[in-house]
């Protein structure tokens, strides 16, 4: 990643073996010659948080990779930055899209793919207020938007700053079936009982579970939950 420095590093996944993760060596990494943060409204501080390995997403991935694999279902995540739960599950077998804003999350994906030794997994550009029939900025290279419709939408860390135009629940509301279930998973942040309301009002009932995890063998303290929400039927 030119401009970039960089580092490699063995993941432990609860349930499943390591993933290897290429990953931004901090998060004080920035460099944007083309202006594309500018254009995506994405601040310099911002701008790095996709390349780092976050907590809630080693949850995640622990998460989808326990998971048994459905014929023909299809999974979405959204926000993935590096994607740990995305390679999970398709590790595993699943048929999962990996879907960030960030006009470098795609390259560390395929990088990380690489590294694993997986085969292609499909990455779209995840606009979540995405303009009807609209295409992903970055030219005729770039991926494409998120399409469809999805059995299970899948995110962590992502209520990280307030939303009050509902964008993030308008799009699982767009891409989700219509007996969909939504994981998020998030460490107790502020802003979760607005999502909740969003989600209630596009139709989906919730549940939660708790996600703490005492430190152990070199794995850190986390606090935080899953939040799971079904459409059309209860949890």
């Amino acid at each position: 990643m030119p401009g970039y420095r960089t580092t490699q590093n063995r993941i432990p996944i609860a349930g499943a073996d390591d993933l290897l993760i290429r990953s931004l060596l901090d998060s004080r990494q920035f460099s944007d010659p083309l202006g594309e943060a500018d254009r995506l409204g994405i601040s310099s501080a911002a701008w790095p948080l996709f390349g780092q390995v976050w907590p809630s997403g080693v949850q995640l991935a622990a998460r989808l990779a326990a998971r048994s694999v459905s014929v023909g279902e299809r999974i979405l995540e959204v926000g993935c930055g590096l994607a740990l739960a995305s390679l999970a599950g398709h590790r595993a077998g699943a048929d999962v899209t990996a879907s960030d804003c960030h006009p470098l999350a795609g390259g560390f994906v395929r990088e990380n793919l690489r590294l694993n030794g997986l085969s292609p997994m499909k990455y779209r550009h995840g606009l979540w207020d995405e303009p009807v029939g609209g295409t992903a900025p970055g030219g005729s290279g770039a991926p494409g938007l998120v399409c469809g419709l999805f059995d299970l939408i899948v995110g962590s860390d992502v209520l990280y700053e307030r939303d009050d135009r509902s964008t993030l629940a308008g799009f699982i509301g767009r891409h989700a079936t219509a007996t969909a279930e939504v994981w998020i998973v998030d460490p107790d942040r502020g802003n979760r009982p607005a999502f909740n309301r969003q989600m209630a009002i596009a139709g989906f009932l919730m549940r939660e579970e708790r996600l703490d995890r005492p430190a152990h063998e070199g794995a850190a303290l986390y606090k935080g939950r899953l939040l799971i929400y079904r459409r059309g039927a209860a949890s």
